[in-house]
């Protein structure tokens, strides 16, 4: 420990025993001075908290000062607000909450002095200081007790109103507790809590009865209070009844304003069980080391929460978990249908593939012809993104295969088995199967794809040459198309940025799979009496079917149009290199240039150009892959170690035992 620091703590000691220093100034100069250069530098803060021990134990009086300037702020602070609403969600909402965030963040609150969850956030100003603090070991923390010496009528006065209060914030938590349990939003998905006795309202009975018993008991200290077993038993009964209505929610479609509202009963649940672990240990012990640490153990968590009360990832972690998981199991069950296992499965998404180039190859002829019109920009983005958005449609009404929509899918099926296995041997065995199936699938519907698209824009383009006498491209244009796909340049980059809006169409196609479920779209359709007295009832049955199970493919397809319509328009009105290169549109070009340049060129152009065609395909395809995958095992909580090394290992291991499995089914499958 340096002279400064020792300068520094004994600045601190000395300002408590200065009336005119506030307490939590004094306080704040203490933590100012104990607190590490860097939260993780755990020798430092030893040394810091060791040279704290000595000096208490050494001298009487900076003892007595910081006895005082403890006890002074939790006698004077209103507590009741830090215990029941420091790292508790408010009832505002998600966004209400997100706006708060946001301009606090730039323009913090007012500190009120009568509030002790202002006064934490004085004394722990740094927005690490959580990190640090709960570093602080056991043995530690233990010494620092021996010395502070708690003991004394002040002491007992500020705890015993430090009591009171964690008496009212367990009744404040208790009747939020009920009436979050109550809301409709809950009861939609688990209407048996109206059926039954609600756990959230017999919790409120019972922990009212044993406010009372507590209240009596420090009234007379020789009362037999009772225990707090029930009320843990009933808040265990909520925890179940939470559990139940995320597991509905996942199967019946959740929304933003559900998770945000059981977060938030999670949160009161969990720091009404900290309080009352608090309170029955104050009864057992009338103070002690055991109460002294658990206290601690409550105050780290409250300096947490304080210190990152203006978080915005931690809002949007939070409360989007459930929702993130809900899309992402929309999604992997997608990703099955795209994940071939018998030969019958393989050469039927080579047709369906063979069938989506065929489409994409006329969507890059209309796209040529709108470009010839000339539109103004912002039309001319809207006419791009329809023509895409509808063709991406129309290949999904057909039945057909666009392969670079596969990763997105595929990704949440991989991610939903790497949780499953868990790192158990076997089923990662198996996980390595689903790995090679879903790579010669990939494979296939890129082969059927490219093999489709290409001879039908050569095709295309000799029909064009036939009835008007012209090619489709200029010589000129059809020279600068084949620049545009060659691997070098901004090229990949461009493939880059499809690939993202790749992922996020997948994102959006879970979106509003989960919209239909949780909203009962196909049941509300069915309702619609015109609709029935039109279709007939056979037929609106069928029409509600088809939107239950393709309303998110439809909506992921129509966004993907407008955001590869959108990207190269963002970039003429920003003036910024951001434009899309995608595998099979930039095939169809392709075929278009060697047509119209009449194979007038030398072939080292048009193979370096087929070369771009196929970098663009890896890197859609990686960049898709990865964020989609990353995004699975985030939202099911699964570490990448866990789904990471190991199993690239094991698929590696595998493509060089039997490489012709991620080629091709075996035989007899």
């Amino acid at each position: 420990m340096t002279r400064m620091d020792t300068m520094m703590l004994e600045h601190a000691l000395r300002s408590t025993l200065q009336p005119e220093t506030p307490p939590e100034t004094a306080l704040a100069l203490l933590i100012a001075a104990i607190r590490p250069e860097a939260p993780e530098n755990h020798e430092d803060l030893a040394l810091h908290l060791q040279a704290l021990c000595g000096v208490l134990s050494a001298r009487a009086d900076y003892r007595q000062g910081l006895r005082q300037a403890l006890m002074s702020v939790l006698e004077h602070g209103r507590q009741i607000s830090l215990y029941a609403e420091s790292g508790i969600l408010p009832n505002t909402g998600f966004f209400s909450e997100l706006s708060r965030r946001i301009s606090r963040f730039f323009l913090p609150d007012v500190v009120d002095s009568r509030y002790l969850k202002d006064t934490l956030s004085v004394i722990f100003a740094r927005a690490d200081d959580f990190l640090w603090l709960e570093s602080i070991t056991l043995e530690q923390w233990q010494a620092l007790y021996a010395a502070l010496d708690l003991s004394g009528s002040q002491v007992r006065d500020a705890l015993g109103r430090t009591r009171h209060e964690m008496l009212e914030a367990v009744q404040v938590l208790s009747f939020r507790i009920a009436a979050i349990g109550l809301d409709p939003e809950l009861l939609r998905n688990q209407p048996e809590l109206e059926e039954f006795e609600s756990p959230f309202l017999t919790q409120n009975v019972e922990v009212r009865h044993y406010l009372d018993d507590y209240n009596r008991y420090l009234a007379e200290p020789t009362y037999p209070a009772q225990d707090d077993k029930h009320v843990h038993v009933l808040l265990g009964q909520c925890r179940d009844a939470l559990a139940k209505v995320k597991r509905i929610a996942l199967q019946r479609g959740t929304s933003i304003t559900l998770t945000y509202k059981l977060r938030r009963l999670e949160q009161n649940i969990a720091r009404m069980e900290a309080l009352l672990g608090v309170l029955a240990d104050w009864r057992a012990e009338q103070g002690g080391p055991s109460l002294f640490m658990r206290s601690v153990t409550l105050l780290c968590e409250l300096v947490r929460e304080e210190n990152r009360k203006n978080n915005l990832r931690d809002h949007f972690r939070q409360t989007l978990d459930m929702v993130a998981l809900r899309i992402t199991e929309n999604a992997s069950r997608t990703g099955e249908h795209y994940i071939t296992e018998t030969r019958r499965e393989y050469f039927a998404m080579l047709r369906s593939a063979l069938g989506g180039g065929l489409v994409i190859g006329f969507m890059a002829l209309f796209k040529v012809y709108l470009a010839k019109l000339h539109l103004a920009p912002l039309n001319e983005a809207i006419a791009f993104s329809l023509n895409y958005s509808f063709g991406f449609m129309l290949i999904h009404v057909l039945g057909f295969t666009v392969a670079t929509k596969q990763p997105a899918m595929t990704a949440a099926a991989i991610a939903a088995s790497i949780d499953e296995a868990g790192g158990k041997s076997r089923d990662l065995v198996n996980l390595v199967a689903l790995i090679a199936r879903t790579v010669r699938s990939q494979i296939v519907a890129i082969i059927g794809n490219i093999g489709m698209v290409i001879p039908v824009a050569m095709l295309i383009d000799g029909a064009v040459l036939l009835a008007s006498g012209e090619h489709l491209l200029t010589v000129e244009k059809a020279g600068h198309v084949l620049d545009s796909i060659s691997p070098f340049g901004m090229t990949l980059v461009y493939a880059a940025m499809a690939g993202l809006c790749l992922f996020l169409a997948g994102q959006i196609a879970g979106y509003y799979d989960n919209l239909c479920v949780y909203n009962r779209i196909p049941e509300r359709l069915k309702q619609l009496r015109w609709l029935r007295r039109w279709l007939g009832e056979a037929r609106l049955g069928r029409v509600a079917d088809y939107v239950e199970n393709n309303l998110g493919a439809l909506a992921g397809n129509f966004y993907f149009g407008l955001l590869l319509g959108g990207m190269a328009a963002i970039g003429v009105l920003f003036g910024a290199p951001v434009d899309i290169r995608h595998i099979t549109l930039s095939g169809a070009y392709w075929g278009f240039s060697l047509v119209a340049l009449e194979c007038q060129l030398d072939w080292q152009t048009a193979v370096v150009a087929l070369l771009g065609v196929l970098m663009i395909g890896f890197v859609n395809l990686t960049v898709s892959f990865g964020f989609a995958l990353t995004v699975a095992l985030k939202a099911r909580q699964v570490s990448v170690e866990q789904g990471g090394w190991h199993l690239m290992r094991k698929v590696l291991q595998r493509f060089w035992q039997s490489p012709r499995e991620f080629l091709m089914p075996p035989r007899g499958e």
